[in-house]
């Protein structure tokens, strides 16, 4: 081919007139045709070309040579090895090259050839397992079983590691009949100490052979191999299922106990043997022993999951109502005690186990009472409750400064002291779990009121009420820079019950004192002098609320204090109706409806101007629409009052005020809209009481709807991205509405153009 190739290329060169050789860019560009063609071809056809094209189909669909006669048959059969031979001699260690050849070798019915080349390949690698057990069931396949048992003979001699070939073996040996033989191969399986599959394959063999005894001793052998759990409970539960040995089935139970160390148990399955066992007791209806069994397992595994649910389990179907309520609580209470190890500072945990274990101790009472045993009464009964409490309130947060990682961990020790006053009966221990408490708590960073209160509580229970009341001046003393709203109302609630003004004042004083800009601290000490009736008292408290210069809430007391002169104002109204009337209260007379008259001449202005006044102190202080609308809607429901001539231009002089400064003052204009709304449904009400034949009332109605604004859109640049817009609504005012800036100039402009014009004109008649 190298001559002829060159051949070729000398000719080619030879030729004078051959084209010059192309280049790219010697190369035209050509256009293509990029029509469709007439007929299409598919992808599929294209590759069914090519596989035929290939001899892919060509070499299935060849017709088979019918050979006649022998010499054709020595010849086709002389090709045909020496095609195999060709392919061993180019790769010796290629083993699928002696498989094939040893296969049409058996298909030719020339088993001496096929074995000859079965053992070139052995002898080319006598480790490949597939050569073995293909050289093998070629014996088997044509019926040569002495042959097939030399063959797996010297396998498992070679390999005896190899599973497979002891089991197709022995299998073979079986389906003879050669019961002995079998036998004998599974014995020699059996000195290599195979894996568990091996011994069962065994025991199975004894038990289609129905000889019991041998399985048993084949057992013995496996346990004796392979001493693991699974092994003994394989060995248990043939016994117990499939021989109904309960006695030996018991036995192996219990030697698996006494011989099976903890170390030689899976890791997290120690208690699978134990629960076996009892659950075999369980089905002999050995109830004692199924019982007896799992306490010993408990005790010895505790936290084991499995075991506690299966003895739960067990307790619910066979044992009393006591035994499982028991059983429970000690399943719940090793859930505990597992959560509580991993987060001990899970204080939810810690109560429900302190709960669990009071249930659990008042039940044992309940039970030892009804069975009239006299040493219910003993004092070490709630050991077990306390010493969960003392567990749990050991556990003290570390974070000193934060309050939230102490809630939960207070209302256990609070717990723990309700305990021992209402359930264990022992005031002396309860006192002392309060002042554990308070001498932990960081009162420096924080404090709690409620456990102050509570120990306070106890004390006046107790009957010392001094006590109580040294214990809450110590937290008023030693919480003063935190000033706990519910510490101070907490104590005066006590001195109050107990009658006790003067401290109360004095309480509510240093209230103020430590927290002057809360306003909570100046309502509750109003709202105490105005529940006495000292009205001045409660006057002078709300004044000096008012005029504080830093509150945390200034609406809330201005609401308070204005509330209150109005509550008045309308007793006082009330009152005065009544006299007019002649009518008679039948004594029945308010706590906050006295002395008005004494009030009268202690304040030179009448009662109904005071709730004015104090509106106008308090546009003093702000200009919130709010404030506006607050007045103007106490002076509308005064004149609705006092009737429609009397008050209605205070209210509408309060709305005109409120517009003007609003306006003045360029407010927001959601502002003017609210209140320009709430003053045209104030109109609207005037004209619906006086009727629509009012028409000064209609026209005022008509002069503030004119104000209202027009609702117009308009963009703007948005915040986030300056190239885009946003869309929003905005209000213009008629009154707000100027002229142009500019209309001076376009005036002026205008004048100028028509002077040019007359200059041009008179120009035009001269010449």
């Amino acid at each position: 081919p190298r001559g002829g190739a060159r051949a070729a290329v000398d000719s080619s060169s030879a030729n004078p007139q051959r084209a010059p050789p192309r280049t790219m860019l010697s190369q035209k560009t050509r256009v293509k045709n990029r029509a469709p063609a007439p007929i299409q071809i598919t992808a599929e056809q294209l590759l069914r070309e090519a596989h035929d094209r290939s001899g892919g189909s060509s070499a299935k669909k060849q017709a088979r040579s019918q050979i006649t006669d022998p010499e054709e048959l020595r010849e086709y059969r002389m090709v045909q090895r020496k095609g195999f031979e060709d392919a061993i001699r180019m790769n010796r260690v290629h083993l699928g090259n002696y498989v094939k050849y040893a296969k049409w070798e058996e298909a030719q019915e020339e088993f001496e050839r096929a074995r000859s080349v079965w053992e070139r390949a052995l002898a080319t690698d006598h480790r490949s397992a597939s050569v073995w057990l293909k050289y093998a069931e070629m014996e088997m396949r044509n019926k040569f079983v002495n042959h097939a048992r030399n063959v797996w003979d010297r396998a498992v001699t070679l390999l005896p590691r190899i599973d497979q070939f002891w089991s197709k073996y022995a299998y073979m040996e079986e389906m003879l009949g050669n019961y002995n033989i079998a036998r004998t191969v599974f014995d020699r399986w059996m000195k290599w100490e195979p894996n568990e599959n091996a011994w069962g394959a065994y025991i199975r063999f004894e038990e289609r052979r129905d000889d019991p005894a041998r399985a048993r001793a084949v057992f013995e052998r496996f346990v004796a191999c392979h001493p693991t759990l699974e092994a003994y409970l394989k060995y248990a539960r043939w016994e117990d299922r499939a021989q109904r040995q309960a006695p030996l089935a018991r036995a192996i139970y219990e030697r698996a106990v006494a011989e099976l160390a903890d170390w030689e148990l899976p890791e997290g399955q120690e208690s699978r043997l134990y629960v076996a066992f009892a659950k075999f007791e369980e089905r002999q209806r050995e109830l004692a022993r199924a019982r007896a069994i799992y306490g010993y397992a408990s005790t010895k595994y505790p936290h084991d999951a499995e075991l506690r649910s299966a003895f739960v389990d067990f307790e619910k179907k066979h044992g009393a109502v006591a035994e499982i309520e028991r059983r429970v609580a000690e399943t719940r209470r090793a859930e505990y005690h597992d959560r509580l190890e991993a987060a001990p500072f899970d204080y939810d945990a810690w109560l429900d186990l302190v709960k669990l274990e009071e249930e659990t101790a008042r039940a044992i009472l309940l039970a030892e009472a009804a069975n009239g045993d006299d040493s219910a009464d003993r004092p070490d009964r709630w050991d077990a409750v306390r010493e969960a409490y003392e567990r749990g309130v050991a556990q003290a947060p570390r974070n000193r400064t934060e309050k939230r990682a102490w809630r939960r961990y207070v209302y256990l020790w609070i717990n723990y002291a309700v305990f021992e006053e209402l359930t264990a009966r022992d005031v002396g221990r309860s006192r002392a779990v309060y002042r554990a408490c308070l001498d932990l708590v960081p009162h420096r960073h924080f404090t709690f009121a409620k456990l102050w209160l509570l120990a306070a509580e106890l004390e006046v229970r107790a009957r010392d009420l001094g006590a109580a009341r040294r214990l809450l001046g110590e937290a008023l003393g030693r919480c003063a820079h935190l000033a706990k709203p519910k510490l101070y109302l907490g104590y005066m609630e006590l001195e109050r019950s107990l009658g006790e003004v003067d401290r109360c004042r004095a309480i509510l004083a240093k209230f103020v004192a430590a927290a002057p800009s809360k306003v909570r601290a100046w309502t509750a000490f109003a709202d105490f002098e105005a529940g006495l009736g000292e009205r001045r008292r409660a006057r002078a408290v709300y004044d000096l609320a008012v005029d504080q210069p830093v509150l945390d809430a200034p609406e809330t007391v201005w609401k308070a204090y204005i509330d209150w002169e109005m509550r008045l104002e309308e007793a006082a109204q009330s009152r005065k109706q009544k006299a007019s009337a002649g009518q008679d209260d039948d004594g029945m007379v308010d706590e906050d409806l006295e002395d008005v008259e004494d009030d009268d001449e202690a304040d030179p202005a009448p009662a109904e101007g005071r709730v004015a006044r104090l509106y106008e102190r308090l546009l003093d202080r702000t200009k919130h629409v709010k404030a506006w609308l607050s007045y103007a809607r106490y002076r509308l429901e005064r004149s609705q009052r006092d009737g429609p001539s009397a008050g209605d231009e205070a209210w509408r002089g309060v709305f005109r005020r409120a517009h003007e400064y609003l306006k003045s003052q360029d407010a927001p204009k959601d502002d003017r809209v609210v209140l320009l709304e709430a003053w045209a449904r104030a109109e609207a009400d005037a004209v619906d009481a006086r009727g629509p034949d009012d028409a000064e009332a209609a026209k005022r109605l008509d002069e503030v709807r004119a104000m209202m604004p027009r609702k117009i859109k308009k963009r703007r640049p948005r915040a986030d991205d300056e190239t885009a817009f946003e869309e929003y609504y905005d209000y213009v005012f008629p009154d707000d509405q100027k002229a142009p800036i500019n209309l001076k100039l376009l005036d002026m402009a205008r004048k100028w153009k028509a002077g040019q014009l007359d200059v041009g004109g008179v120009a035009g008649n001269d010449r």
